[in-house]
C-alpha cells in the first residue's frame, strides 16, 4: 500500500501546469504538496469529483486534468465511468485512491471492497487505459509514461487508509481552505476563461 502523501509527491513532481481536482480526504493532503494552488480545486461533493473533472476537461481540452478520487466517492457515481469513456477526454487522468473505506465519514467499509476492481470497471466502461499500483517505487517509475498517454486514463492505487478521526471535521475547518467560489474564480483567472 502507498501513503497518500508519497503518491501525491510523485504526481506533483510531474504535473507541470495540469489542473488538479481533489475530493474528500485527498483535499486535506494535496494542499500540503501542491505548488500551484490556483490550478487546484476541490468540489467537496462526495461522488461528483469525476463529473466536475470531466467538465473541466471538456471546457479546456488543451490542459491536462488530474483527479484524485476516492474509491467510496467513485462508488457513489459509477455511471460517470461510462460518461467519461463516451466523452473520451484525452486530457483526463483519473487517480482512484483505493483504501477500502468511506474515509471521510469515519472509515466504514465500502461494499465489495475485497472483490471490486476499479480498473476492471473502467476498462469495461470503455476507458482505453487502466493501471493498478500498490508500491510507490513502481508508481514513481511508471507515472511519467502514463501521464504521457492519451486519456482518459484510470490509475487505481491501493493506499494506506486514513479515516477522519472523531472530531476531525472541526479540526479540518480550522485550516485555511478556499471556498469553492474563490477557487473557481481563481482558476478561471489562471486559465483565462
Amino acid at each position: 500500500m502507498i501513503d497518500q502523501k508519497d503518491l501525491m509527491e510523485v504526481v506533483q513532481k510531474h504535473r507541470g501546469d495540469a489542473v488538479v481536482v481533489t475530493v474528500e480526504r485527498a483535499s486535506i493532503v494535496w494542499p500540503q504538496i501542491s505548488t500551484h494552488e490556483k490550478r487546484d480545486i476541490s468540489p467537496t461533493v462526495m461522488g461528483k469529483g469525476s463529473s466536475f473533472a470531466l467538465g473541466i476537461c471538456l471546457a479546456r481540452p488543451d490542459i491536462k486534468v488530474i483527479l484524485f478520487d476516492g474509491d467510496g466517492s467513485l462508488l457513489m457515481n459509477l455511471g460517470t465511468l461510462t460518461t467519461i469513456a463516451q466523452s473520451s477526454p484525452p486530457n483526463l487522468y483519473h487517480v482512484v485512491l483505493e483504501n477500502g473505506m468511506y474515509a471521510t465519514t469515519g472509515g466504514q467499509p465500502i461494499p465489495s471492497r475485497d472483490i471490486i476492481s476499479f480498473t476492471g470497471l473502467a476498462k469495461e466502461a470503455g476507458y482505453p487505459s487502466t493501471h493498478k499500483f500498490d508500491d510507490v517505487e513502481n508508481f514513481a517509475n511508471q507515472f511519467q509514461d502514463i501521464f504521457n498517454q492519451q486519456g482518459p486514463v484510470l490509475i487505481c492505487v491501493k493506499t494506506v487508509p486514513n479515516p477522519r478521526p472523531p472530531g476531525g471535521r472541526d479540526e479540518e475547518r480550522a485550516f485555511h481552505r478556499r471556498t469553492i467560489g474563490d477557487a473557481t474564480r481563481e482558476m478561471r483567472e489562471e486559465l483565462s476563461c
